[in-house]
């Protein structure tokens, strides 16, 4: 076997490591949350934030939240809007009530489409 078969047939095993070393230092938002917790946050969403984004999460006093309207946006942005409100806006910060994980979370599932309250 020449030198190219050697790296080529290492490289799935490097790339599978490399992945695995990767995620378990990003890790994924709400990881560690209960799925109590992540309740709590869809009726906090659907409910607190709702009262000014539409019960939909479609509009109204603040924009949609819809993952089509929030395609373009930067998740960590998102993430500091609702930690830390919007400056001479409507939009109060949540960072009383929300750790960075929990914001993180939420901006996910915004994201991929809300999921409704049970």
């Amino acid at each position: 076997m020449n030198a190219k078969g050697m790296v080529r047939g290492k490289a799935p095993a490097l790339l599978l490591g490399l992945g695995a070393l990767v995620s378990s230092a990003v890790g994924w938002a709400g990881e560690g949350m209960s799925p109590e917790r992540r309740m709590e946050l869809v009726r906090l969403v659907r409910n607190d934030c709702g009262s000014c984004h539409g019960g939909r999460l479609k509009g109204g006093l603040g924009p949609a939240l819809s993952p089509e309207s929030l395609r373009d946006k930067v998740p960590e942005g998102l993430r500091e809007t609702i930690l830390h409100g919007r400056a001479g806006g409507a939009m109060p910060p949540w960072s009383d009530f929300l750790s960075a994980e929990e914001a993180d979370w939420i901006v996910e599932q915004l994201m991929k489409g809300f999921p409704n309250a049970r």
